[in-house]
């Protein structure tokens, strides 16, 4: 992500940026209206620093320059990246809404056809959504809302991680499990157990696992989006961690 600065964002979380503030404005999700933002914003020479552009931008745009409708030009992708609008979705719409998952499959599948990317969105928005305390409830303690995160983790990502592993992996550093035991790089099947196994391990401590997961390297980017939404369903964000973010005020009264 070269050229960008300490407290940018880089390309999907500004679309993801993008869709939260279209959604909130419209109150609703629109397929074809997201499309038109995506092709704009990705068209504007003005939009965005990031030199990473993922494969699945680029097939989409192939697609579209081959004569493709837009609604048309998705591909099955196979990375953790599409996991990346899911938080924004269930921030804009809530998550109790009662279309949420429907609404995310059907984003998300704009650009990843891949079953197993489908899979996994569909089990973070409901990680998610169980995650996030219900605002008619008494406020829980901190010990307790880590482990409705943890319960949360084991109950809809069954598919994907277990607690026996979670045992097995105990004594092991965040390291080693993440590019060692799983693999550090972008695919959904070792991408999206990693982001599991290591908001579970960190439930309670959201500085402590966003670091932890930069730590690990590879795809800490889009993987972090999958282990900083969780954490951050059940936990406070520290405050420094949010100071110098750039686009902080546009999600800032949200």
């Amino acid at each position: 992500h070269q050229f960008l600065q300490a407290g940018d964002n880089t390309l999907n979380f500004l679309l993801a940026l993008e869709l939260f503030d279209l959604v909130r404005r419209d109150r609703d999700y629109d397929p074809e209206r997201w499309l038109d933002r995506y092709v704009a914003f990705m068209l504007d020479p003005a939009s965005h620093a990031d030199t990473y552009i993922e494969e699945y931008h680029r097939h989409f745009f192939t697609n579209l320059a081959a004569g493709r409708k837009p609604i048309n030009c998705g591909v099955r992708d196979v990375h953790i990246g599409g996991l990346v609008p899911v938080p924004a979705l269930v921030a804009a719409l809530g998550p109790r809404h009662p279309d949420l998952r429907r609404v995310v499959r059907v984003h998300v599948g704009l650009t990843h056809k891949d079953a197993d990317v489908l899979a996994a969105a569909d089990a973070f928005v409901r990680m998610l959504a169980d995650a996030c305390p219900r605002p008619d409830a008494p406020p829980a303690a901190p010990q307790d809302r880590a482990q409705t995160l943890r319960e949360a983790i084991l109950e809809h990502g069954r598919d994907w991680i277990s607690a026996a592993k979670l045992r097995a992996w105990e004594e092991m550093p965040d390291t080693r499990l993440v590019g060692g035991v799983l693999s550090s790089a972008c695919y959904i099947d070792d991408a999206f157990p990693a982001a599991l196994a290591l908001a579970w391990r960190h439930a309670g401590d959201l500085a402590g696992g966003v670091i932890a997961n930069a730590r690990c390297g590879g795809d800490n980017c889009h993987r972090g989006a999958v282990v900083g939404a969780l954490l951050a369903a059940s936990a406070p964000i520290p405050a420094p961690l949010l100071a110098g973010l750039r686009n902080r005020g546009r999600v800032a009264a949200d």
